[in-house]
């Protein structure tokens, strides 16, 4: 399962890359093995403001539909419109070219209840046990 050690993750399967005031967010390899192949891919308008724990979209499977979580408080600054006509992207390259959103950080404090790649490895490991 691959986990890279220089983002930072959710509960909820969320990843995300801090730089500076700014969130690139997604769903963690781990969650779009989960759902399989990904067929659509629902996702906020750009500007939209959000807190953190909000549901601001979907990923929806062959298998399920699953709601995505804001990990940090925002506005959504950005969005992925290449998942539009191609959501597979989000399994084949989910830390990559499959971000979701793009989001200014309103409240930096926020980002410490965010777990590390090495957390968030231990609680996948609960998880599947």
């Amino acid at each position: 399962m691959n986990v890279p050690d220089d983002l930072l993750y959710t509960e909820e399967h969320e990843w995300i890359q801090i730089e500076e005031d700014s969130a690139t967010i997604g769903i963690t390899d781990y969650a779009q093995r989960e759902l399989g192949d990904v067929v659509y891919v629902e996702l906020p308008e750009q500007g939209s403001s959000l807190e953190v724990g909000q549901a601001f979209g979907s990923v929806e499977s062959v298998k399920a539909v699953s709601e995505i979580y804001a990990p940090l408080s925002g506005t959504v600054s950005e969005i992925n419109e290449r998942l539009e006509d191609a959501p597979e992207t989000v399994n084949e390259d989910p830390y990559g070219e499959g971000w979701m959103i793009r989001l200014e950080v309103e409240e930096s404090a926020e980002v410490g209840e965010l777990m590390s790649a090495a957390d968030y490895r231990s609680y996948l490991q609960e998880e599947i046990d």
